[in-house]
């Protein structure tokens, strides 16, 4: 089914967008956003651009394996570089600006990736939405001039999965995906061995037929995440003590289950009010 008259005319926008961008890198996770830019950018662009994915501890590898089979699947060129940001102290420690460090690293580490093979763009796939919630590391794209043609064209998140499924791309209807670090309480070290517990007990869950969840790690305690919709499952007595089985066995003494349910970036509510400004 073609996109309803005003998403054509937004998908038309993004397309003049990409158009003015010359030779051009994306930032590719294989998250909705990401995913959908480097397939447009690949229709526009053709052989005049290059999805570039950042592989680092904070990258699950399932992520990383699904990322690659989908570019792999839509002939969209791509490009793994290493990035260092759980080396850097600024982001270990873990405060509210970790996101900006980390953006950081990656945009220096695609402009350096930019000038030595010689393209004139570089692009990442922020949304409309996005600019409601916090994310520092927006300010990092700012300041290494990345565009973000998504934005530009006025697409919500809803509007790119539309997109998407109008185009039978299967990303579109992907649960919600972040970097790892982002499970981890602010304030508590950014550590590989956190990460790996982290991803260990996100692949345990998906592995219990859980579809979306998060794995919050508070030190000793861990907070279970999972959609409100498949609460029901998760809340029956064989489930808790399966739970318990394996998260203990991750070195976790107390085991939860967060009655909200999942939502993105429930690890704001934990922040001061005053939230310290990135970069600074």
């Amino acid at each position: 089914m073609p996109p309803e008259p005003n998403l054509a005319a937004k998908r038309a926008l993004l397309d003049h967008h990409l158009r003015t961008l010359g030779r051009t890198l994306v930032a590719y996770s294989g998250g909705v956003d990401s995913a959908f830019l480097a397939w447009a950018a690949r229709q526009v662009l053709g052989s005049n651009m290059l999805a570039v994915i950042a592989d680092s501890p904070s990258l699950a590898r399932t992520q990383l394996a699904d990322a690659t089979a989908f570019a792999r699947e839509q002939e969209i060129p791509l490009e793994v570089i290493a990035t260092s940001e759980v080396d850097r102290p600024e982001y270990a420690r873990n405060d509210a600006t970790r996101c900006f460090h980390c953006k950081d690293e990656l945009f220096s580490t695609m402009e350096e990736f930019r000038r030595k093979r010689s393209f004139d763009s570089i692009v990442y796939g922020v949304n409309l939405d996005d600019q409601g919630d916090f994310r520092p590391g927006q300010q990092a794209a700012e300041q290494h001039r990345v565009a973000a043609p998504l934005r530009e064209a006025g697409l919500t998140k809803q509007e790119i999965r539309e997109l998407s499924r109008a185009a039978g791309l299967r990303i579109w209807d992907k649960p919600a995906s972040a970097c790892l670090s982002s499970r981890i309480e602010y304030g508590r070290e950014v550590t590989r061995e956190a990460l790996s517990v982290v991803e260990q007990g996100e692949d345990a869950l998906h592995a219990l037929g859980f579809r979306q969840v998060r794995v919050r790690h508070h030190g000793n305690i861990v907070r279970i995440e999972i959609a409100r919709e498949e609460l029901t499952r998760a809340l029956s007595p064989e489930m808790a003590a399966e739970f318990t089985r394996l998260f203990k066995a991750l070195g976790f003494k107390f085991v939860t289950l967060d009655l909200e349910g999942f939502r993105s970036g429930s690890m704001n509510a934990f922040l001061a009010a005053g939230i310290p400004s990135a970069g600074r």
